[in-house]
């Protein structure tokens, strides 16, 4: 048995080197992706399997990764990225361009309105949906930086109620009129175990808590308690980690940051805030210069203010740490 650093083969291209034997050897260069083939913990078998999820840092070639797997596989690409099911949002999140996504099928990219509250419950609903389609019967790769999605997708999640607009937008009204430490003291009244739980200053999960116990008459907790089946067998999932080099990705976030300016990131912006949405939506979290409600001067002045060392912080960004068993390392050259 290989322990966890055991190098492996440098293959001609990403797939061959990903279903290598572990009887390989060679030279590593470039970008390392580790491959988990245990998965991650207390995960349970699902319905899919042989899926493929890929994770790794901002900029570090997921997508990229992603489509040359598809090719290979006749896959299809599922977006696994909170920031990428918006529409509006194609430069702000990275989402693929056109020509790739009409190269190998893709799933999931930009068809919820920004105006929506999306949530992890929601997105593993829509993967299940794909799941139940007969003609995509094909491996599912999943590609993505959001590690709740990945978590969800392996282990399940608790069932949530749908929570009525209505409410939802009462709850959000009264916590920017009151604060988040008034909405706790009224949750502490109602339900007192789930206000224990929660900081007085969090203001997301106190109101989440609040919408929950309005629309559905019982706490969080309850819910929280109830786990939901895995969508994917973990067992025979590849879990891909790309961790490329710190300086190299450090440039290459610099040069992406540049060239969503120069691709009309600022309009995206503008497009976003000319559409009035409350600025607690996911949505409106795509970019700072978004929640700083700027108009086009300062949106200008903005881009020079972005301290770029922020965006490099999401080098560290992976879900390494989730990951165990059988790892091996290759070269992917072209990211």
């Amino acid at each position: 048995m290989p322990s966890p650093s055991h190098e492996m083969a440098l293959a001609r291209t990403a797939a061959e080197a990903i279903f290598a034997s572990d009887g390989d050897s060679g030279v590593l260069a470039g970008a390392v992706i580790r491959v988990a083939m245990s998965g991650i913990e207390n995960s349970g078998q699902g319905r899919v399997k042989d899926a493929i999820l890929i994770a790794g840092p901002t900029a570090s070639g997921k997508s990229r990764l992603a489509l040359d797997l598809a090719l290979s596989t006749g896959g299809i690409v599922v977006n696994a990225d909170s920031m990428q099911v918006y529409s509006v949002l194609n430069v702000l999140t990275a989402r693929p361009e056109a020509d790739d996504l009409a190269r190998a099928p893709h799933a999931l990219y930009g068809h919820v309105s920004p105006a929506e509250a999306y949530s992890t419950g929601r997105w593993l609903r829509d993967v299940g949906a794909l799941l139940e389609r007969p003609d995509l019967a094909r491996p599912f790769i999943f590609v993505g930086g959001t590690g709740l999605y990945f978590r969800a997708l392996v282990e399940g999640i608790s069932d949530m109620p749908d929570i009525p607009a209505a409410i939802r937008d009462r709850w959000r009204q009264r916590l920017r009129d009151e604060g988040a430490p008034s909405l706790h003291a009224v949750l502490a009244r109602d339900d007192p175990r789930a206000a224990a739980t929660l900081k007085a200053t969090d203001s997301q999960r106190v109101v989440r808590a609040l919408e929950v116990l309005e629309a559905s008459g019982r706490s969080i907790l309850d819910w929280q308690g109830k786990a939901g089946a895995p969508l994917i067998d973990s067992a025979s999932t590849r879990h891909i980690v790309i961790e490329p080099d710190r300086q190299e990705l450090v440039a290459r976030i610099d040069r992406r940051f540049d060239g969503m300016i120069a691709a009309g990131a600022l309009d995206e912006v503008r497009a976003l805030l000319a559409l009035g949405l409350d600025p607690a939506l996911p949505a409106m979290k795509a970019s700072d210069t978004a929640r700083q409600g700027c108009d086009a001067a300062i949106c200008k002045a903005a881009v020079d203010l972005v301290p770029k060392p922020a965006w490099t912080a999401m080098a560290a960004n992976t879900l390494g740490g989730r990951l165990d068993g059988r790892q091996k390392r290759i070269e992917y050259p072209n990211i």
